[in-house]
């Protein structure tokens, strides 16, 4: 891993820290709040590619873990990884690794259309099949009664996925990925 790759790493984490001081939208019917931290998710994945991207989710996750405030809501330490959102907030490595895997594979063919389908399938949907049973099992309420309430994130989400393709393209030109595929 290149100096760089830390440093993009960094900076993603401590975007993702920021879009936490956003605050959190709570719902009356589920214990996970809508935040805007799976826009800096999703970005991850799309600007810094699967290994970058994920590696920058994990930091971020070691830094809650420490116990820094950086969860929407000033939310930190290990307890938030073992509630009710952990399940969501452990799966954000994995769909900014497919998104990123994704995004590569189509790269040369990139088109708006492509990285909203690519950050809904993985952004939005990945991260409710990983969190929303996560949250069912420790609030001991059903897998199915989780996944219903889970679908309160799909609008929003769906919002976030096509900011983050409208702005990804954007970046498309100064992303590590053009770099690392022109060298």
């Amino acid at each position: 891993m290149t100096t760089k790759e830390m440093v993009y790493a960094a900076l993603f984490a401590a975007l993702i820290g920021v879009l936490g001081m956003i605050p959190p939208i709570p719902l009356g019917f589920i214990p996970v709040p809508i935040t805007a931290q799976t826009l800096g998710v999703m970005l991850a994945g799309c600007f810094l590619g699967k290994k970058t991207g994920a590696l920058s989710l994990v930091l971020f996750i070691v830094l809650v873990a420490l116990g820094l405030p950086l969860l929407s809501g000033g939310r930190g330490g290990l307890s938030v990884l073992v509630g009710p959102s952990a399940g969501y907030i452990l799966s954000w490595p994995i769909a900014a690794f497919f998104i990123g895997f994704a995004i590569e594979k189509v790269w040369s063919s990139l088109k708006i259309w492509k990285v909203i389908v690519i950050n809904f399938v993985f952004g939005v949907v990945l991260v409710s099949l990983i969190g929303a049973p996560v949250m069912a099992i420790i609030t001991h309420t059903s897998i199915w009664a989780g996944l219903v309430g889970a679908t309160a994130f799909l609008p929003g989400d769906l919002i976030k996925a096509i900011i983050v393709a409208v702005i990804a393209i954007q970046l498309k030109a100064v992303s590590p990925i053009e770099q690392k595929l022109n060298n």
